[in-house]
């Protein structure tokens, strides 16, 4: 007998529950942390991390959900017929982000990322970015997030030497 309350995500209720967004985020998002050479900026480099969610333009409303969700972010074209959430502001990044995934922890190996991004944004947040120290420390954890944990030393493209 067919269930007249389907479950897809197409169909989601008003709000998002905790523990959906993170099972969801777990499959279908990403913790980035890009460092882009910026002659303007105090070290010579940009730091600038994202978290983003991508999915095809006919699951926009979810997008849009994980928007009102998190209280943030903008809602792009990625490439073609995909959408995406992205959330890049330091002040939501750490006190929604970052937060909301410290006390809703995510259970796959994404997890690893969300903590090396957790550390960069504390350490942009100390204002620590903008000395060689901050930025050689982003630079290994963008490498390992970035690059894959299979290995660390590796630098992040484009990044100080």
């Amino acid at each position: 007998m067919m269930s007249d309350n389907p479950i897809g995500a197409d169909n989601q209720q008003e709000s998002l529950s905790p523990e959906w967004v993170v099972g969801f985020v777990d499959g279908e998002g990403c913790f980035f942390v890009g460092v882009n050479r910026q002659p303007t900026m105090k070290v010579g480099w940009q730091v600038l991390p994202e978290f983003r969610v991508v999915q095809h333009q006919r699951d926009v409303a979810l997008l849009e959900q994980l928007r009102e969700f998190f209280g943030c972010g903008q809602i792009t074209v990625n490439h073609g017929d995909r959408k995406e959430l992205r959330i890049r502001g330091l002040k939501e990044l750490s006190e929604r982000v970052v937060p909301f995934f410290k006390a809703n922890p995510l259970r796959t190996v994404k997890r690893s990322s969300f903590d090396c991004f957790a550390e960069v944004i504390r350490i942009m947040q100390r204002g620590d970015h903008l000395t060689s120290e901050g930025l050689t420390r982003i630079r290994e954890l963008a490498g390992r997030m970035n690059r894959g944990s299979q290995n660390p030393q590796r630098p992040y493209a484009g990044s100080p030497t």
